[in-house]
């Protein structure tokens, strides 16, 4: 599922959909409901609002569940550097100051 990703960000969607589809597949044959699941969303078409990346809509889950900056590079095997440049990214996007703001906006435009 990390292929896929990884694909998605730069920009090679036909790729990136081979990899999660078959991601997916193996996941669901061996019972991995919640990967499964998560191949699944990330398969489903893009309708992220304020130009949103997948990634980005990642991080702003996270951020929106309560999750750390230090919790979400953990998660996502990121560096803390790396999330914060998401954060920032997604601020400027969403034309907000806060992780308060970010996550109201989140639940405001189904994003989480």
């Amino acid at each position: 599922m990390l292929t896929g990703r990884a694909l998605a960000e730069v920009g090679d969607t036909e790729s990136s959909r081979r990899e999660l589809e078959a991601a997916r597949t193996v996941f669901r044959q061996i019972g991995a409901v919640p990967a499964a699941d998560e191949a699944e969303a990330l398969l489903a078409p893009a309708s992220l609002p304020a130009g949103l990346t997948a990634r980005e809509a990642e991080v702003l889950r996270l951020v929106a569940s309560g999750r750390s900056n230090a919790q979400i590079a953990t998660d996502l095997v990121l560096s803390e550097k790396t999330v914060a440049r998401h954060l920032s990214n997604i601020f400027t996007k969403l034309d907000v100051r806060s992780r308060t703001a970010a996550t109201a906006f989140a639940y405001e435009h189904g994003v989480v």
